[in-house]
């Protein structure tokens, strides 16, 4: 695409009809810009337009579109080709930086976004100029560009809070520091000093406070690892101005550079060296008063949020963003101090609970806020350790959770409204979900009724978090690892819970609630059985979802615990009934067909998942609407992108053990197909593993003769790949193959195969291959094929006792015995390095496993062999007895010791001997 007017007219007008609300004008545009996006200069086209267009959205449309383009399309992926053109790539990262100093604020944040996925892959190696460039504009005195740039800087650095320790990151955080560390400091005192000189002056502050917000932030990302050399010779600089800011009293300020502050303060007071600060009774009860309770309060803004963008507040309360509150960062302040003054700060903060709680009771409408801060307070001093998973951890055995919990989260529950007091509601709720671990079992048990029944608030936070509060009450786990709470005790509830859930989907704000639809998949989880009266109406309201949501799919959360939700109502069902598997069907082609007619991206792997439990559901030959579908499945198009190649293969094996014979008969000329798709997944070092689980189903199920004009190239491409790029992956995946075509063709078939293809070929793969590799072959299955296959090799293969590949025999033998008996070999070669799929960035393109759509492990050779070393012993004797004499005079003279008593054991076992 040139740099053309007539392109930026016509990449104008696509743009826009991203955004109609229409799917026949909005999906064509989308999809047009699908297909130019691999075109050279595309990108530069959009940068052009989001600087010159005159349409405000416009240049916010072509950022956004930018932003994703660079998400999907910046990471070079081995083996796969580079998605932006090398001239496009230098041209952006030489343009991208004053382009996003010089535009408004919500084209800078994108923008911002885009520089920081493009340092995750380039800097500081292939951008070395990039920290100059932003140092730099902190001389600008502008605060809009040096916002830009500390925004920027935060999104590449902050990555250092949580990366492992390695020589190369900290080289990396070096080069920052030594290009960074002095600007940023000087910058900090300069803002410091300009707040004072514009004290009076509101606008100015609050864009000054947010640059502070954000150098702290820096701070704290630069002195996460560990305390660099120039931050501990500058860090009278840096504490003396932190302690003027938690000081400050602005009244022009509705800062929420406080939340900050405190933050600092409570990550120092945990650490032992500074424990002698805080040591005395003045200053915790100062800290106590001053700086705790006031923060601990429910403020207009947290009420305007609660009330007006609940996502948001959900999202800080639950999931503690990144962007903190006061109250999250006076907990955690709490907690440090804890962590050496648990009993004064008990102490202390007892006598606040009770008057607070006191003050609630005298005039509950309006002192309600009194005993929000009061369980915010208890919440914050009985939190010990925390995880996501299992709630609190570890409480403060000075605070009685449970009787506070009779006491006064109960009563709030159990009150006649679910409307009335929702912040006091979300409260107890949320209590009873952090707290789970601590609060007997009886009394989660009293709960689960009052948590149905707060499914129906209409606050938005209240309903939410009681279906997040009952998820996580289902996922706990009791005695012998099953679920603490059991089917059988929610017998009483099954429908008033199921009614509950998806009426709330129907409630204003939540009709795409994923902790709603994640409670929804849970409680199928959790009642099995019981649920499948409920099925018929459950699937339909589902199946009506995601005809819904396919339109516009937008919470990918959401969307993955509602296919969970269909997998589960199937397996459920048909475990049950598997005849019940066509009513399915019946309910879900018409939208999936939709789905793949209009190749709605995000749901495509997902339905190519639930497909395939329903095919392997089916006991007989694959149905005919299937059928029809299979040559689609091999168009070229559908395997370009990631996503689909984990399902996409699944599926194919799904419709090889199913109908294999239909497929060799009624579509023969579907077999080159099936091996194109082979020959494209093995030629990639991330989805080699694939090709190989696509080859292994073709040879386990499809009739001999329909594959033995392909045989020979089949291995030859493999060899070809061998040649070019060993990797330990390929060669464990290899072994499995070729000791599976050993089984299913014969031991013969194997060694003429090789050797038709280069004579001496089979003796090369034995000693190259088999024996130093096999013991690199993992899983149970796996190695049981290759257990299966050597031993027939050794014993079914007439060359190994008669010509130079005798030499071989008890090498071989001894690999095989090593297989069985040394632990696995799982060293990878230092110079190979795989990209995991899950790792590209980008919803898009990343494939999510469906865990309840999960495949049965499936062993080939189950019901030819049930015990490999048993089946070895038995076959030898088969051997010995043909040539007797051979195998005990081959075992004498060149099996180490260990490994011949090793066979001795399973001779034994197998009550045979060797003649």
């Amino acid at each position: 695409m040139e740099l053309s007017d007539a392109n930026l007219q016509t990449l104008t007008e696509y743009l826009k009809k991203t955004l109609d609300p229409d799917p026949a004008i909005r999906r064509p545009a989308e999809k047009f810009l699908e297909t130019v996006e691999g075109s050279q200069n595309y990108p530069l086209l959009l940068l052009t337009l989001l600087e010159k267009s005159q349409e405000n959205v416009i240049k916010v449309c072509a950022s956004v579109t930018f932003k994703n383009y660079i998400k999907r399309n910046w990471r070079i992926v081995e083996d796969e080709p580079n998605k932006i053109f090398e001239s496009d790539r230098i041209a952006i990262k030489a343009n991208i930086v004053p382009l996003m100093l010089s535009s408004p604020e919500q084209i800078q944040k994108q923008l911002s976004d885009a520089i920081s996925i493009i340092g995750r892959e380039d800097f500081p190696q292939k951008w070395p100029d990039l920290l100059t460039e932003m140092v730099n504009r902190f001389q600008s005195g502008d605060f809009h560009v040096i916002n830009g740039v500390l925004r920027t800087a935060h999104s590449l650095f902050k990555r250092y809070r949580h990366e492992f320790k390695s020589n190369e990151l900290w080289t990396e955080i070096k080069l920052v520091l030594d290009a960074f560390a002095l600007p940023l400091t000087n910058l900090f005192k300069a803002t410091i000093d300009l707040c004072s000189t514009h004290a009076n002056d509101a606008s100015a502050l609050k864009v000054l406070f947010s640059s502070l917000i954000l150098i702290a932030k820096l701070f704290y990302s630069l002195n996460f690892q560990d305390l660099p050399e120039f931050f501990e010779d500058n860090m009278e600089t840096w504490m003396t101005n932190f302690h003027s800011l938690l000081t400050l009293d602005n009244k022009l300020l509705q800062t929420d550079l406080v939340s900050n502050a405190i933050q600092f303060l409570a990550s120092v007071c945990e650490r032992p060296h500074y424990k002698h600060l805080f040591e005395d009774q003045n200053t915790l009860t100062s800290i106590c008063e001053k700086v705790i309770v006031p923060n601990m309060e429910f403020r207009a803004a947290d009420e305007e949020a609660f009330e007006d963008n609940s996502e948001e507040y959900i999202r800080r309360d639950l999931e503690g963003s990144d962007i903190d509150t006061r109250r999250r960062a006076a907990c955690d302040l709490v907690r440090g101090l804890c962590k050496f003054f648990e009993g004064p700060v008990t102490g202390i903060f007892s006598g606040y609970v009770n008057s607070m709680l006191q003050e609630y009771a005298k005039n509950p409408s309006v002192n309600w806020k009194h005993k929000d801060a009061a369980i915010y307070l208890v919440t914050s001093l009985a939190s010990k350790a925390q995880t996501q998973k299992h709630g609190i951890t570890q409480a403060n055995e000075l605070v009685n959770l449970t009787e506070f919990f009779v006491n006064h989260i109960q009563p709030d529950l159990k009150s006649a409204s679910v409307n009335e007091f929702p912040v006091l509601k979300a409260d107890g709720i949320k209590y009873i979900m952090i707290f789970r671990n601590q609060v007997p079992k009886e009394q989660l048990l009293l709960s689960i009724p009052l948590l149905i029944n707060h499914l129906q608030a209409e606050s938005i936070v209240v309903h939410t978090y009681a279906a997040h509060a009952l998820e996580r009450l289902f996922t706990m786990r009791g005695t012998n690892n099953t679920t603490l709470i059991t089917a059988a005790e929610m017998a009483p509830f099954v429908e008033v819970l199921l009614t509950n859930l998806f009426k709330a989907l129907t409630l204003p704000g939540s009709s795409e609630n994923e902790y709603i639809m994640k409670a929804i998949m849970r409680s199928f989880s959790l009642l099995q059985e019981s649920i499948i009266p409920y099925i018929p109406s459950v699937i339909t309201q589902l199946t009506q979802k995601l005809l819904a949501v396919s339109k516009n799919p937008s919470k990918p959360h959401f969307n993955h615990y509602m296919f969970e939700s269909i997998c589960l109502s199937i397996r459920i069902t048909c475990k049950a009934n598997p005849d019940a598997v066509g009513s399915f069907e019946e309910a879900l082609f018409m939208v999936f067909t939709e789905i793949l007619q209009n190749d709605v991206q995000e749901f495509i792997p997902y339905v190519f998942q639930v497909m395939s439990l329903l095919l392997e559901m089916h006991k007989n030959e694959i149905p005919s609407s299937y059928m029809a579908l299979f040559p689609h499945l091999l168009q070229p198009v559908l395997w370009e992108r990631t996503g689909n190649i984990p399902p996409l293969v699944r599926l194919l094996q799904a419709y090889l053990e199913r109908g294999a014979n239909t497929i060799a008969s009624a579509a023969a000329d579907k077999i080159p197909g099936l091996l194109g798709v082979f020959q494209k997944l093995i030629a990639s070092k991330a989805n080699d593993h694939q090709g190989f689980y696509l080859l292994n189903s073709i040879i386990e199920h499809m009739p001999p003769e329909s594959v033995d004009q392909y045989r020979k190239q089949i291995f030859i491409l493999l060899f070809q790949r061998l040649q070019n790029s060993k990797t330990t992956k390929f060669i464990k995946s290899f072994l499995v193959f070729i000791n599976l075509y050993c089984v299913k063709y014969g031991a013969l078939a194997l060694q003429e195969i090789f050797d038709s293809i280069q004579p001496k070929m089979f003796g090369m793969v034995l000693e190259k291959i088999i024996i130093p590799e096999i013991q690199k072959v993992s899983g149970q299955v796996e190695k049981k094929i290759c257990a299966v296959g050597i031993t027939k090799i050794l014993t079914e293969c007439p060359p190994m006792m008669d010509t130079e590949y005798t030499k071989l025999w008890t090498p071989l033998l001894q690999a095989l015995i090593g297989l069985f008996e040394l632990p696995e070999d799982d060293t990878i070669p230092d110079e190979e390095h795989f990209i995991d799929i899950e790792d590209t960035p980008g919803y898009q393109t990343a494939f999510s496993q469906l865990a309840f759509a999960g495949k049965k492990e499936h062993d080939p050779v189950g019901q030819m062999v049930n015990n490999p070393r048993i089946h070895l012993a038995q076959s030898l004797h088969k051997l010995s007895t043909a040539c007797p004499g051979r195998v005990p005079s081959m075992l004498s003279t060149s099996l180490n010791a260990e490994a011949l008593q090793y066979l001795q054991g399973y001779l034994q076992a197998a009550s045979v001997t060797l003649l």
